[in-house]
């Protein structure tokens, strides 16, 4: 199976493993390669079929180690797993599932720590000065030796400690490799053995050489220090190989310990270990020599001084395991120690001086006071022990008048040596209760009690199998049972008098292994008597459970000590199960049991402590092997099912309640195929479903919950367990109605908990969809009862509306949603469960259709849920639904006449629901006219009397649907702002013009507003939150809060929208569009005497004609869209916008915008319209060109006074009309001249709304198709070039441009210089020849209104020339002259082809006039050809800006031959127009003084003097003042 797991797994990761690199996830794209590779390769081992048992469970472990690790990178399920195998949801409960799971997540994140070992490198023995120098420590889980280098040898002692524990950094590692983990378990074969069975015989000595202190003799310097170790016996002779320097080493006689250089103080720490016979061990003795190495010559060692020590004292006992500090006695190389008892009649040690008072005055040897030698000894031995007492037990015979005291002395032996001699100590125990039963029999019982306890000591914990085995093994009181059970029975029924209970609680907690003393000992005993006095046996065992009852039942709350006592037999208890069933059948174990837990007290009459020790003793009896047995298990179950009942009727011990009922379902689950299992499942059914629902929704009802988990996962595996015989007894034993209408509404709640409480985390999917089908095969269960008990008269709302609910939130839950799943997974699933959602949507479809005459209770409350069942995007789910909104729609009519409340209500979910995330794109079709579905509604619909009205609710649910769909789509994070407001401006239309929702409308300009500011469109903002506005009226009504605004009065909100609109008008430089809201406020202000708002509202008006008049406005470019394919957004597909372009932007910037936006789309080079095969294809087009923005500011008053910057500003501002123009040729192309037959065919765009607006987009509403003339094409063209010259020139004037004059200069040389090499001169010989003029004499007003657009675009250059001059860079000054040179060609050239005279007298005799009223006007008289009055529109834009940029010859202070001069050269020019300026300049009016009152006079004077000659003359004016 896991190999089928991988290969799967693999497969799955293949797909997602690529998409990690397109989303640029490059570390978790290469760590999860590498794990791939690991896994192919580990699964490659172990197809083929070559490893052994303990490698192949490595290669599974390691195997799901990495499944799991990917997996959870992934964000795929959580895999549960038994024995590194996947387990089978169907093979176990869910509370074992659960369990499994939570187990499962924390041992995967496991760290696993090794074991560190040290190794010591073994010395040469020959070697007179070795230093050590390496050691090495390794880590068995790393199978990788780390050497490190000492390099002071006086830390030696130590150096393991600190490597291991990190104390110090002063040990280098040396570059050579020194070996590997197996080099060692090869040569050390003790490492990783088979642990020390502690049933085996063993007699080992370990020997610590520690440390010396020794004098210098002498010497200038100190001594080279060798210890040799000698064991030797009572008759002197050294006992061979009895010295073992360690695993892998061959044993010696002798050890020679290794030399610290110069140190009269050596520290060792050198152990070894001495396996010295039992039989010798008696009359042995250690001798410890030292010897100086000299460092002269090599060989020579110097005997100076020996210690020894007996290794057995004279009491029988060893010597003990601790550090002894031994005399040093002198001697010489001289010295003879073949009679040892020489030197052991000496004392060895202080504690051996102080023994000896009687010491002889001369003695073989010195001691030396000022050297001592240090040894610790460790004995490990079954046979030696270091202990009197326990010596003296094992020898009671030799002391038969000391047994009493010996046995009252055992509680104080260490336990160390008792368990060493457990099987001696129990033997001699039993022998004593076997020699006198009476005078022993207590302290025996004690004796063992304690020695029993002793093993439940940690330290000695695994001691516990010696015990067994002796039990089994060599046990042999046929008769102790007797004894055991009569002091244990006396100490139970002496529980309720005796004050200090220690004793019988140590007895209590002993009673596992006294119950396998007595059934061995019974055993024991009929097998010797053939089964004699079995009766009475089972007597004593029927008393001793009385006994037990007794203690059980009685009550402790007043006694402390009681309840220790109580506690310790509820912990024992159930350990004696298995010892039972060796002599009584399972019935009567099981009764025993029952009647002991049934003698416990209820949770009311014991405390907290208490209560938890009494289900641990449940739950340890669930637990054991007794309760798998169908027989015990039908007589144990009920008493348990009792005290958890009670439990979670209380909430009390919620935990401990679940594990039991954990164990439960697990074991019944595994007997499933039983036919008891049946009557239990009833038997739990009627205990505890209705506590377990009530606990669970009071769990549910906490923040959080530890239990919830628990408990969910116990409810599903008793629903899981339940048939449908155990359905129909749990509904037909409700005593009525009402308690069945409680029961229902408890489990449905609680499964509406599930689904919406997130109880298991998202990747655990495996118990998210056990969840699901426990569900829904529950809710078919209990559906007829729903339908039987409250349907017609019977019918209750609540009940049915419980079940509605939850059927629609099942449907929805996520765990469910198939789609988003990969297609492995999706078939997984399929196959195990099939789509679930459909099986509860048939249940809801069948309830709804048992309503009857009912149905109207739910409507319109329901519409909103079962819409959301709908926005589930699975088909079948969908067609189910469509007759219930059928019947919606039916009875809403029937009963109102119309739908009003059902669209209300479905239209608010419909919104909420998508904005959500639910729904797609196949919901249009749900609703859609041309569905083809034989459930469709609209089919429906079309049989019914109230079809017209049916269909219009049905178009617009689907009209909101697309526009909700859209507006969803657009609103996801990584799409573009453009779309964002598009879907948003889209649906708030609709819900305004269609269906009339004033409060989503409003949220909907709210939603645009802050899509625009946070683009920084400004004015769009403005004009969105103006929609409000004009919504809101001036009076004091109050309004509600809403949004993030107030309670406030709708005067208040109004004049708060307003300030906030002039602000945004302020930011987005829309003056005057604010202006007309200054006013509105002004009014507003003044109406109610506000005198400090009104001044503040005019200061912002006056601030706002500032700002018109001063700041400059960059004029932006619009821009025409065309979005042609099926593939876009419904409020995009196949139409047509116009955009308002940002500041600088071009056409170009504008396409790289949008291909941004719409990556998809295929850009449409030309702009012909599209054809229907590429409006109905699945492609995205795009089509963009620039459009020219059509204005009428005919309405603006005083056209020709107004400032260019103010024009400029409505030309491009509240402009709905739009064109582009398309050139062709009509008819045969002129070859001499194109423009002859150059024809235009002007497209007009008329939008939806003018712009801008509430978006930078408008929707073309319709088009205009026009064809110009190529006459009509040249006006058009040179109007066009000469009002874009005058607004460049006109703002250099103003210094706009801050210098620059490169646009200016481009200007001027693309129009002069194509005048020159063609443009006007190509229309003047197209259209001013006579041939031309006689062959169209109906164009002779257009010819004329050419040639006087001509005359003043000359005109306008000149002046533009003028300004140049005055700001060229002198580097650009040729550049300048070629324009002069070529602007006289082309005037050369024009006035050749106007040939026109003009008198120049009034000119001069008004210029003499004028010069003569006072210096300081300058009266400058151009004359040029005169524009007709058909161009006026063209003359008015002129503006006063023309003349003031007139060259400094023609302003200021100019004489008056110059002005003549100027006029006689322009005196050819036909239709002359008499421009006249009078500059009245008051900075000089300190030399000439003010002008006065007379001087005015005569100016006007002057001026009707010229101005009558001018109309005597029949002569078109125009003149221009400036003061």
């Amino acid at each position: 199976p896991i190999i089928t797991e991988t290969t799967s797994t693999l497969q799955e990761w293949g797909v997602l493993w690529k998409q990690l690199y397109v989303k640029h996830k490059v570390d978790l794209f290469h760590k999860l390669r590498h794990v791939m590779n690991e896994l192919i390769d580990l699964r490659r081992q172990l197809i083929q079929g070559h490893l052994a048992q303990d490698q192949t469970r490595e290669i599974k472990r390691h195997i799901t180690v990495r499944l799991d690790w990917g997996n959870e990178h992934l964000g795929l399920d959580l895999v549960p797993r038994k024995e590194f195998e996947m387990v089978d949801p169907d093979h176990i409960s869910a509370s074992e599932l659960y369990k499994m799971v939570c187990w499962y997540l924390l041992s995967r994140r496991k760290t696993l720590l090794g074991h560190a070992v040290q190794l010591v490198p073994r010395q040469p023995s020959k070697s007179l000065h070795l230093s050590p120098s390496n050691v090495c420590v390794v880590n068995a889980s790393l199978y990788l030796l780390l050497f490190s280098r000492c390099n002071n040898e006086n830390e030696w002692f130590q150096i393991h400690e600190n490597i291991i524990r990190k104390s110090s950094t002063k040990y280098s590692a040396p570059s050579t490799n020194y070996g590997t983990y197996d080099d060692i378990i090869q040569d050390c074969t003790s490492v990783g053995s088979v642990p020390f069975q502690f049933s085996d015989t063993r007699n080992d000595l370990y020997l610590t050489l520690e440390r010396g202190d020794f004098e210098r003799g002498g010497k200038s310097v100190q001594k080279n220090i060798e210890v040799t170790v000698y064991v030797l016996y009572a008759d002197g002779d050294t006992l061979k190989d009895c010295i073992s320097l360690g695993s892998g080493e061959p044993n010696t006689s002798e050890h020679q310990s290794f030399v610290l250089y110069h140190n009269n103080s050596p520290r060792w720490s050198e152990m070894i270990k001495l396996p010295i016979p039992i039989d010798r061990f008696r009359g042995s003795h250690l001798r410890f020599e030292f010897r100086h190495c000299s460092t002269k010559d090599k060989g020579e060692k110097k005997l100076f001084g020996f210690s020894f020590t007996p290794l057995m004292r004279e009491d029988g006992t060893t010597l003990s395991d601790e550090s002894h500090e031994l005399y040093v006695y002198k001697c010489d190389e001289n010295a003879t120690f073949s009679n040892q008892g020489l030197y052991l009649s000496m004392p060895c040690c202080k504690e051996d001086f102080n023994s000896c008072p009687n010491l002889p005055s001369t003695l073989p040897f010195q001691r030396n006071p000022k050297e001592t030698f240090w040894v610790s000894t460790q004995l490990c031995s079954t046979k030696l022990t270091q202990n009197v007492d326990l010596l003296a037990l094992l020898n009671w015979k030799a002391h038969t008048d000391r047994v009493l005291d010996i046995l009252g002395r055992l509680r104080h032996i260490n336990g160390e040596e008792i368990v060493k001699f457990l099987r001696d100590v129990l033997d001699t125990l039993f022998c004593l209760l076997d020699d006198n039963t009476d005078k022993y029999g207590p302290l025996v019982f004690q004796s063992l009690v304690f020695i029993i306890n002793l093993l439940r000591d940690s330290r000695f914990y695994h001691f516990r199998p010696v015990m067994e085995a002796y039990i089994q093994n060599h046990f042999a009181g046929a008769l102790a049972y007797k004894e055991l059970i009569r002091c244990l029975k006396w100490y139970m029924d002496r529980s309720a008098e005796v004050v200090r209970q220690d004793h019988i609680q140590e007895a209590m907690k002993a009673l596992e292994y006294l119950f396998k003393f007595i059934v061995q000992s019974r055993i024991l005993y009929s097998r010797a008597t053939c089964g004699m006095e079995e009766d009475q046996f089972r007597a004593s065992i029927q008393e001793l459970f009385q006994s037990i009852r007794f203690v059980l039942s009685l009550d402790s709350r007043s006694s402390e000590t009681l309840v220790f006592t109580q506690a310790a037999l509820l912990n024992s208890f159930p350990d004696i199960f298995d010892e039972l069933l060796q002599m009584f059948t399972v019935q009567e174990v099981a009764e025993y049991v029952r009647g002991t837990l049934g003698s416990m007290p209820s949770t009311v009459d014991i405390g907290q402590s208490m209560d938890v020790v009494k289900l641990q003793s449940i739950a340890r009896t669930v637990e054991s092997r007794l309760f798998f047995f169908p027989e015990s298990r039908s007589i144990l179950l009920p008493v348990v099912l009792h005290h958890i009942h009670l439990h979670l009727r209380q909430q009390r011990e919620l935990l401990i309640c679940s594990g039991i009922l954990t164990s439960i379902f697990s074991i019944i689950k595994t007997s499933s195929m039983e036919s008891s299992v049946q009557e239990e499942v009833e038997m739990m059914v009627e205990s505890l479903l209705d506590v377990l629902l009530q606990t669970l929704l009071s769990i549910m009802s906490k923040s959080q919950s530890l239990e919830t988990g628990e408990y969910v996962s116990t409810l599903l595996s008793l629903l899981r367990q339940m048939t449908e015989i155990h359905f129909h007894h749990l509904l037909n034993n409700f005593h009525s109605k009402e308690e069945l209408k409680e029961f229902l509404l408890k489990i449905f709640c609680v499964f509406r908990n599930l689904m919406k409480l997130t109880i298991f985390p998202r990747d655990w999917s495996v118990m998210r969809l056990l969840t699901s089908h426990v569900i829904v095969a529950t809710t078919q269960y209990l559906s007829p009862a729903l339908h039987k008990n409250f349907s017609e008269a019977d019918f209750d709302f609540k009940v049915w509306n419980s079940f509605f609910s939850l059927t629609v939130l099942y449907i929805n839950q996520p765990s469910l949603q198939l789609e988003p799943l990969t297609q492995a997974k999706r078939k997984k699933v399929l196959d195990k469960y099939g789509d679930m959602r459909v099986m509860m949507a048939y249940e809801l479809f069948s309830m709804w259709q048992k309503l009857g005459e009912n149905k109207p209770h739910f409507i319109p409350g329901m519409m909103g849920p079962f819409l959301g069942v709908t926005l589930v995007p699975q088909s079948e789910v969908r067609n189910i639904m469509i007759p219930i909104f059928h019947d919606m729609m039916d009875w809403e009519q029937r009963k109102n006449g119309n739908f009003k409340l059902v669209e209300a209500e479905l239209m608010d979910k419909l919104e909420s629901m998508v904005a959500d995330g639910k729904g797609d794109g196949n919901h249009r079709e749900l609703f859609g006219l041309v569905s083809v579905s034989v459930f469709s509604l609209l089919e429906k619909i079309e049989q019914e009397t109230w079809r017209e009205t049916g269909i219009s609710f049905v178009t617009s649910v689907t009209r909101l649907m697309e526009r909700l769909l859209d507006y969803r789509d657009c609103m996801k994070g990584d799409e573009m702002e453009n779309k964002k407001i598009g879907g948003s401006s889209n649906l708030m239309n609709f819900y305004k013009s269609e269906i009339n929702k004033e409060d989503m409308y409003i949220r909907y300009i709210h939603k645009l507003c802050d899509l625009h500011l946070h683009a920084e469109d400004y004015t769009e903002a403005a004009f969105t939150l103006l929609l409000y506005w004009e919504l809101l009226h001036w009076e004091d009504r109050p309004l509600r809060e809403f949004l993030h605004y107030p309670t406030q009065s709708e005067w208040q909100r109004k004049e708060g929208l307003s300030r906030k609109v002039l602000h945004y008008f302020n930011k987005g430089k829309c003056w005057e569009y604010g202006i007309s809201l200054c006013r509105e406020l002004a009014f507003q202000y003044e109406t109610l005497y506000d005198y400090q708002s009104l001044s503040w509202i005019r200061k912002m008006e006056a601030a706002y004609y500032d700002n018109i008049i001063e700041q400059q406005r960059i004029e932006p470019e619009f821009f025409r869209m065309g979005f042609y394919g099926r593939k876009y957004p419904f409020f995009l597909r196949n139409k047509e916008f116009v955009c308002r372009g940002y500041n600088y932007e071009r056409l170009e910037d504008f396409q790289q915008r949008m291909l941004g936006e719409f990556p998809q789309a295929i850009a449409m080079q030309h702009p012909n319209q599209p054809d229907d095969a590429l409006l109905q294809s699945d492609v995205q087009y795009l089509q963009i060109y620039a459009v020219t923005p059509v204005s009428d500011i005919t309405d603006v008053p005083q056209l020709e006074r107004v400032p260019e910057k103010i024009k400029s500003f409505y030309r491009i501002n509240n402009v709905a009309r739009f064109h582009y123009d398309r050139p062709f040729h009509k008819g045969p192309k002129d070859r001499e001249n194109e423009f002859r037959s150059l024809w235009i065919e002007r497209t007009t765009l008329i939008l939806s709304r003018p712009l801008p607006g509430i978006s930078r987009w408008a929707e073309v509403e319709r088009r205009e198709l026009l064809e110009v003339s190529p006459l009509e094409n040249a006006v058009y063209v040179v109007e066009n070039k000469t009002q874009e010259l005058r607004t460049l020139i006109s703002q250099y004037q103003h210094r706009q441009h801050h210098g620059n004059i490169n646009p200016l200069s481009m200007l001027l040389n693309g129009v002069i210089d194509a005048a020159v090499n063609g443009g006007i001169a190509r229309y003047q010989e197209a259209f001013f020849e006579k041939d031309y003029m006689n062959s169209h004499a109906e164009d002779t007003e257009k010819i004329t209104q050419l040639k006087d657009l001509m005359q003043e675009q000359v005109h306008i250059l000149g002046v533009g020339l003028a300004v140049h001059e005055k700001l060229v860079h002198p580097e650009m000054r040729p550049l300048h002259k070629k324009l002069i040179d070529q602007f006289h060609m082309m005037r050369t050239g024009l006035h050749q082809v106007s040939g026109s005279t003009y008198s120049s007298v009034c000119v001069s005799s008004c210029a003499l006039m004028c010069w003569c009223v006072h210096p300081c006007v300058c009266v400058c008289i151009i004359l040029q050809p005169s524009p007709s009055s058909s161009s006026l529109s063209s003359i008015r834009s002129t503006s006063s800006q023309v003349i003031n940029s007139a060259p400094s010859s023609a302003r200021g202070e100019c004489h008056l031959h110059q002005a003549v001069n100027t006029s006689n050269s322009s005196l050819s020019c036909s239709w002359p127009v008499v421009h006249l300026t009078f500059s009245t300049m008051y900075s000089t009016s300190q030399k000439f003084g003010p002008p006065t009152h007379s001087r005015v006079f005569l100016y006007f004077y002057c001026f009707q003097q010229i101005w009558n000659h001018v109309v005597t003359k029949k002569v078109l004016k125009k003149i221009y003042f400036r003061f």
